[in-house]
């Protein structure tokens, strides 16, 4: 790590942070990625090497400063040197979500006006010759994996590495180009653009700068003490800030390594393999691989069953304290020593977070069940808040203050304030320079000051500085008696429980709440076979008599549990339904990082929220849906509704009592 402090002044850009990590840690990997189940790795001197060649080749090609280059596809190495060629050519590179369809990735196409754009593969081709019919800027398009790719006309189309090769062999007449273009870029440079993910109307582009980027990257990996020698998975989409920052920002700042697994699929097979020391995974991952471990339990032996609910007991009760320093009676210690050997160590091997020395979550509320689940098992995992106009950090948590109610003291460099609305407001080095091409909404996000109006509501705790998050600000609102409607709370409750995948709770001016439900098929599904239940397709599942008893004993728990809180026990749900089909990012339902976009359901839905509040115990009703290959249909179904006991609680002060 003192390489990489002293080396610090001068390097205002990702390719001379590159340049001073081919010299500082040259022969150290910077890249691997598996490919035909064999991991390939690449030095920070190949990488460089790598880099420099495909920059030539743009340059060849044609690339002129300051343009956008759209870059589709799974997280690769290529890809991510595609990012840092572009910036070494003086353009701007804008990754973009490899699962959006053709409409969406022709919005963002047409926005940035990309005159190159480097695709993973022919899907992506595909998607992109579909958008040229409408978007006329795009001149150049490469691609990375030849598969399928031979009859096409190759007018316009280059692969990858023969515009690498081009690079190469005109290297005498390129590099001195490619250098001068280089030197140019300052910390006030664009390093890159990234779209936001849409919940409440088109993405926007968020510019952000070098020193957004390594004053971000460097802050970041001083509070957690990041260095060489780490190792992170990247397979979390490259379009997102997330990934940006770990595998980009913090890999260049400290030197780590980048590793790239083969597929989607085999993504858990990949991580134990690599074992990685720096992880980050939004809520859903984490309740996604607890909901497994829980599905093997249900499924073991007697004997395993029961020792891993008598260590997961002694974990729970010592495990968090042991792994923040705090004192733990040499019995209780011992005991987690068992633990270690029989359960935890093996469990956390199974997982692939034996190495993890850092781990965080983002994105959304996590659980404090499922939070407390896995630093029970001695993984140091943390919450962080941030955004994409934050290049990512506004608050995260120190080791030793870790809690699932807080998100953690502000992150360095950055200042907070809290507005008289609720409204949390932050000031950083990470503030973004400006939204592309919209004056109007940069001026109404960030003021002259500087200071960014992130949209949620919370408060900053005296005593401790945490700052907590209640919700979205433009989601707090008030019930028809004045009480505090606050969804985001209830539904996080709901969605602890690993049946329950997704969940949309509605009130505001209204009486009381309701919420729609969707189940996780995987957990749902598992239940369903261990209790003889049959059952052909998910709609028939979603509305079982004993899957929707299994759900109303869920909500009427979270009732319980929403009445203690004297501000939000108005939020307690009175009526719910399972819906027939699964919220989905195709179907315009969700944005692609699973946010739900309240507007759409509210309109897309009406009628099922429409029978919640009439007293109707079911409603008939048809969704149009999307399949995989893109044509549209839909599907029929008539759904129970039911009512949930709700727990009777004195109203707080200044709400009248009905």
């Amino acid at each position: 790590m003192a390489d990489v402090q002293t080396a610090s002044s001068g390097l205002e850009s990702i390719p001379a942070l590159l340049e001073r990590n081919v010299h500082s840690f040259g022969n150290r990997p910077a890249y691997r990625e598996k490919e035909f189940g064999i991991w390939q790795s690449w030095t920070w001197a190949e990488a460089a090497e790598e880099i420099d060649a495909l920059a030539m080749g743009l340059i060849a090609l044609g690339i002129e400063r300051g343009d956008h280059v759209a870059i589709i596809g799974r997280n690769r190495p290529a890809h991510y040197w595609s990012m840092v060629a572009a910036q070494k050519c003086g353009a701007v590179p804008v990754p973009l979500y490899q699962d959006a369809n053709a409409e969406e990735m022709e919005y963002v196409l047409d926005h940035s006006g990309a005159r190159f754009v480097i695709c993973g593969d022919q899907e992506q081709v595909d998607k992109v010759i579909e958008a040229q019919e409408r978007v006329h800027k795009i001149e150049h398009v490469l691609y990375v994996d030849k598969r399928g790719m031979r009859k096409y006309d190759h007018g316009h189309l280059n692969w990858y590495h023969d515009v690498q090769d081009e690079g190469r062999a005109g290297h005498h007449r390129l590099e001195g180009e490619m250098q001068e273009r280089t030197a140019e870029l300052d910390y006030e440079s664009t390093c890159v653009m990234l779209y936001t993910s849409g919940t409440t109307g088109k993405p926007k582009g968020v510019v952000l700068s070098n020193r957004n980027v390594i004053e971000s990257a460097k802050n970041s990996s001083e509070f957690d003490k990041l260095g060489p020698g780490e190792d992170v998975l990247a397979y979390l989409p490259m379009a997102w800030v997330g990934d940006f920052i770990f595998s980009i920002g913090q890999a260049y700042w400290t030197g780590f390594c980048v590793n790239c697994p083969e597929s989607e699929d085999t993504m858990m097979t990949d991580l134990r393999e690599i074992g990685p020391t720096y992880f980050f995974a939004p809520p859903r991952v984490f309740e996604g691989l607890l909901t497994t471990v829980m599905i093997r339990m249900e499924d073991a032996t007697r004997m395993k069953k029961w020792l891993f609910d008598r260590y997961m007991e002694h974990a729970r009760k010592v495990g968090p304290a042991i792994l923040d320093g705090k004192p733990v009676s040499g019995g209780d210690k011992f005991k987690y020593w068992l633990g270690n050997l029989f359960v935890y160590g093996p469990l956390k091997n199974t997982l692939g977070f034996s190495r993890v020395r850092v781990g965080y979550t983002a994105g959304e509320a996590i659980g404090p069940e499922i939070f407390d689940f896995y630093r029970s098992l001695g993984i140091n995992l943390k919450q962080l808040y941030g955004q994409t106009e934050a290049t990512v950090f506004i608050t995260q948590q120190p080791d030793g203050e870790v809690r699932p109610d807080t998100v953690g003291v502000p992150s360095p460099g950055v200042e907070l304030r809290i507005a008289e609305s609720g409204e949390v407001f932050y000031r950083s080095p990470g503030t973004f320079v400006e939204y592309y091409n919209n004056p109007d909404s940069t001026a109404s996000t960030k003021d002259a000051e500087g200071w960014v109006a992130t949209g949620d509501a919370g408060f900053i705790e005296e005593d401790t500085g945490h700052l907590r998050i209640i919700d979205r600000a433009k989601d707090v609102g008030k019930m028809a008696d004045g009480s505090m409607f606050a969804p985001k709370y209830v539904e996080n409750k709901l969605k602890f429980y690993p049946n329950i995948l997704e969940a949309v709770v509605f009130g505001s001016g209204r009486d009381f709440c309701t919420a729609a439900i969707n189940i996780d098929l995987n957990a749902v599904g598992n239940w369903a076979e261990r209790n003889n239940i049959s059952y052909a397709s998910y709609q028939e599942l979603a509305g079982h008599k004993q899957v929707l008893d299994m759900i109303q004993n869920h909500v009427e728990e979270v009732n319980e549990s929403v009445a203690r809180d004297p501000m939000l026990s108005g939020c307690q749900v009175h009526r719910f339904l399972v819906l027939h089909k699964e919220l989905d990012a195709d179907d315009g339902e969700m944005t692609r990082t699973r946010k739900v976009k309240r507007g759409v359901i509210s309109e897309k839905f009406g009628d099922l929220i429409d029978a919640l509040y009439s007293g109707k115990t079911e409603q008939y009703t048809e969704t149009e849906v999307t399949y995989e290959d893109g044509r549209k249909g839909k599907i029929k179904a008539t759904l129970e509704i039911r009512d949930a006991k709700v727990v009777q609680t004195a109203k707080p002060e200044g709400v009248a009592a009905e």
